[in-house]
């Protein structure tokens, strides 16, 4: 395939998805994304932090004022255990504004999906279909055909995978991939296990913005963070390790909500004050791991779809941008020079990983370490957590 006639397909239309579509629009790459869902935005799931360097990315792509005027930056850090003591404040979060310009800067989701769908040039936004639910995926040497449940075809040059923790990409990648080696050692159909679970809200802002918060305790804790609107909390249970991650009907978030109803997440407000004024919330399980394939043949992964972290940290968004970086100037590169055959795309991929793989393991270890120091999954956790804070 000639490189002028180079396609991206992009399976996934959420956060990962759209900001791949900004790049590849800036790099001069032809696109489409397929978005299973109906809208483009949902109000769901809690806060998205984005740390200082994709708040550059997100400047390169014409965005940061736009992300400036819905949301706030995280300076104000505390501790709290169950009887309400505090044990920790911080300042460490000011120290980051004073070294980046910019600090760690918390949204709800849904406006940030919202902000990426409306400043894509409208030749863009014609790329991007709701309801299309991948079913399968035909690969070879000249390139790749995917088709959506409604019998529609697209076809193009690669696939990109950003459709997420239960990517139909990354399963159909596998199936493709050990039909053809039955031999090879790939990773699992369900790669990811967790050993927690999260229940998330979303609610009107009830005290000063900028707050990080969290409450320890035994295999549970929260996290309490303010915006310029909303706030959000997330609470952490531990759960038996699973590989199948599970959806929860809304009668067993209640009986989570009600377990941890008594949690203080300020000095003045528990669980049960804030999820009473909730918005929207809802519980999943929160897998961990990291793919040992990311990419097979014309198919290449991104985002949680091959890497899978807990949130308390805030890295797994910050991580697919920057996937969505490395992965997109490796192919700019290879367009630009006129060689975009099989056997150099495997390059790029394999470039791609390799350039990725230490910071994605450094932000594995350090999110799965904040969930369990959180939650005291140890005797060395828990020292760890209460003099790690003084």
């Amino acid at each position: 395939m000639a490189a002028e006639n180079f396609k991206v397909i992009i399976v996934g239309g959420g956060p990962v998805g759209l900001v791949a579509a900004h790049v590849l629009y800036k790099a001069g790459i032809d696109f489409v994304v397929l978005e299973r869902r109906q809208n483009v935005v949902l109000d769901l799931g809690a806060a998205l932090v984005l740390a200082p360097h994709n708040m550059r990315v997100l400047h390169q792509l014409g965005l940061y004022e736009k992300l400036t005027e819905i949301g706030c930056e995280l300076l104000n850090t505390k501790g709290f255990l169950l009887d309400g003591y505090q044990f920790k404040t911080g300042t460490e979060l000011q120290v980051l504004k004073q070294n980046h310009g910019v600090g760690l800067v918390a949204l709800h989701r849904a406006h940030f999906v919202q902000i990426l769908y409306d400043n894509l040039p409208e030749e863009a936004k014609s790329k991007y279909f709701l309801d299309k639910k991948v079913v399968a995926i035909n690969s070879n040497d000249e390139g790749v055909r995917v088709t959506s449940d409604d019998g529609s075809i697209y076809e193009g040059s690669i696939v990109l995978g950003a459709d997420g923790v239960h990517s139909i990409t990354r399963n159909l990648m596998r199936d493709l991939a050990l039909s053809e080696h039955p031999e090879t050692d790939w990773d699992p159909k369900e790669p990811f296990t967790s050993a927690y679970k999260c229940l998330w809200a979303s609610f009107p802002r009830p005290s000063e913005p900028g707050a990080n918060f969290e409450t320890t305790s035994k295999d549970r804790s929260a996290m309490y963070l303010t915006g310029r609107e909303r706030g959000w909390i997330l609470l952490y249970d531990k759960s038996e390790p699973t590989n199948t991650l599970r959806s929860y009907p809304e009668k067993e978030v209640e009986e989570v909500a009600a377990k941890l109803a008594e949690f203080p997440v300020t000095e003045t407000l528990k669980v049960k004050d804030v999820v009473k004024e909730r918005f929207t919330w809802g519980m999943s399980d929160l897998g961990e791991g990291i793919l040992k394939h990311w990419s097979y043949g014309r198919i290449v992964l991104t985002g949680d779809a091959c890497h899978k972290f807990t949130p308390n940290a805030g890295l797994g968004l910050n991580n697919g941008i920057q996937d969505v970086v490395v992965l997109c100037n490796g192919l700019h590169q290879a367009v630009a020079d006129g060689k975009t055959d099989i056997a150099t795309l495997a390059k790029v991929f394999e470039k791609y990983q390799s350039d990725r793989a230490e910071a994605v393991e450094n932000d594995y270890k350090q999110s799965a370490l904040a969930t369990r120091l959180q939650t005291w999954s140890s005797g060395l956790n828990y020292f760890l957590s209460r003099i790690a804070s003084h």
